[in-house]
């Protein structure tokens, strides 16, 4: 399966890119996340629940930070396996665009595949439940960052 978007956040490329490498910040952001340790610069281990249709599995894994370029943009590899369940793996392409008046453009390509159990649930559910988990990460790290520069929920600034 393959997914891609972006989503506008207030705050500086600087400041996205210090919460994305946050091992605090990304466990509230990423949805079933129960630990996650950095374990160097580049390498985070991490154990993430998820229940995709009627599976319901408890994944632990490592993801990987490759091509960094701070603040500009990373590649992200990952593989976590879930026991009986099967195994996920995945790559994105992450890119932090500034766009003005403090706003930063985060834009994202990825791929992921699954085997075992999960992959015989069919490709319609794994694709809508990965682009689900994407749109619940990327609301609630918008959320983390407006609480980071003290912006309420659907705040503007009024540029004066």
């Amino acid at each position: 399966m393959e997914m891609g978007g972006e989503d506008r956040i207030q705050a500086a490329r600087a400041a996205v890119w210090a919460a994305l490498n946050d091992p605090e910040v990304l466990k509230t952001c990423i949805p079933g996340c129960q630990e996650l340790e950095k374990q160097s610069d580049t390498e985070f281990v991490a154990r993430v629940t998820l229940k995709i249709g009627p599976v319901k599995a408890t994944f632990k894994g490592k993801v990987q930070l490759s091509d960094v370029d701070a603040p500009a943009r990373c590649t992200i590899s990952g593989e976590g396996q879930g026991g009986i369940a099967g195994f996920a793996k995945g790559i994105a392409a992450v890119a932090l665009e500034e766009d003005g008046d403090g706003m930063t453009i985060l834009r994202y390509t990825a791929r992921a595949d699954v085997g075992g159990k999960i992959a015989q649930l069919g490709a319609r559910l794994i694709d809508s439940t990965a682009a689900k988990l994407a749109a619940e990460f990327f609301a609630r790290f918008g959320e983390a960052m407006r609480s980071r520069t003290g912006m309420a929920s659907g705040a503007a600034e009024s540029g004066e």
